[in-house]
């Protein structure tokens, strides 16, 4: 049994390090962010129907994904350099600002999660102070591709 563990730990081990790519990493972990900000921006606008329970997923799911956001894991120094990144070097310039605007968006996810919207028009202030919180942090500290 307990070489079975120790495999079991071994192999978990090297997976981790196998896919320890902090580019990657962090556009995953951005991607499933977006895919979530884009799930609650179409109830937002009308596009799909106000379901309490889908919404508040959704806002669990932004609080996991945020939760996981490990700036030093994954931006850390050399990672900004490469053809396939967008984050901007002003996130290893000014590392506290970074750290502040993802703890703003965690403290304004929770916040939302706590007291779930009952309907699409409760919705609207919290989502729009998360919009704002993705919207300052790309103005700031991402690289627009042409």
């Amino acid at each position: 049994m307990r070489k079975l563990v120790i495999a079991i730990s071994m192999l978990a081990f090297t997976g981790a390090a196998a896919s320890a790519d902090p580019i990657a990493d962090r556009q995953a972990l951005m991607k499933e962010r977006g895919k979530l900000v884009g799930t609650l921006s179409k109830v937002v606008k009308g596009e799909q129907a106000f379901d309490a329970a889908a919404v508040l997923d959704a806002l669990k799911g932004l609080e996991a994904n945020a939760e996981k956001f490990d700036t030093e894991a994954l931006f850390p120094v050399g990672s900004e350099q490469g053809s396939d990144t967008t984050a901007a070097p002003k996130i290893w310039e000014d590392k506290a600002g970074f750290n502040a605007a993802e703890d703003k968006f965690l403290a304004d996810v929770k916040a939302a999660v706590a007291a779930p919207p009952a309907d699409v028009d409760a919705l609207k202030g919290p989502f729009g102070t998360i919009a704002k919180d993705c919207g300052a942090c790309h103005q700031t500290y991402r690289i627009k591709k042409g």
